[in-house]
């Protein structure tokens, strides 16, 4: 089942339980993934699908951030929609994982003593095999410690 469809039937479920806040939420949700998939002209990969719901969470995050602390509507709203989010966001990967990807890219490159020269052909060989899975920023730090 694809994520609209996902989402479609998560969506109908929240409007028969008069859940107002879910059902819009979703909607927002449904929306930007069919309008990707309008853009596209064809049917979103889950890659494509996961990129999609990762912007949105990242959006309501930086709304959440920005708030003034003040307005806890706002922060409060921003919370429950990011909740209803993360359900459908893939399971990013934990650090012990982000390590091992690391390993195997400098096996791949044949490095067995990094130095920051040879970053930006870790960086090259790594995120591909982590995008979409891992945060960037947290795969850069760990590179990092690894080459001090």
């Amino acid at each position: 089942m694809s994520k609209i469809e996902e989402v479609r039937a998560q969506m109908v479920a929240a409007m028969k339980n008069k859940d107002k806040e879910r059902k819009d939420t979703l909607s927002m949700l449904l929306a930007a993934l069919k309008n990707k998939a309008i853009d596209k002209r064809a049917d979103l990969t889950e890659a494509e699908e996961n990129e999609v719901i990762k912007k949105e969470i990242k959006q309501t995050q930086e709304t959440l951030d920005l708030a003034p602390a003040d307005r806890n509507d706002i922060r409060e709203e921003c919370g429950k929609r990011l909740a209803v989010l993360k359900e459908f966001a893939p399971e990013e990967m934990g650090e012990e994982a982000i390590r091992e990807q690391i390993q195997e890219a400098l096996g791949v490159l044949g490095i067995e003593n990094p130095t920051g020269k040879d970053k930006g052909k870790i960086m090259k060989e790594l995120m591909p095999r982590v995008k979409g899975r891992a945060d960037g920023l947290l795969v850069n730090k760990l590179v990092g410690e690894l080459l001090r």
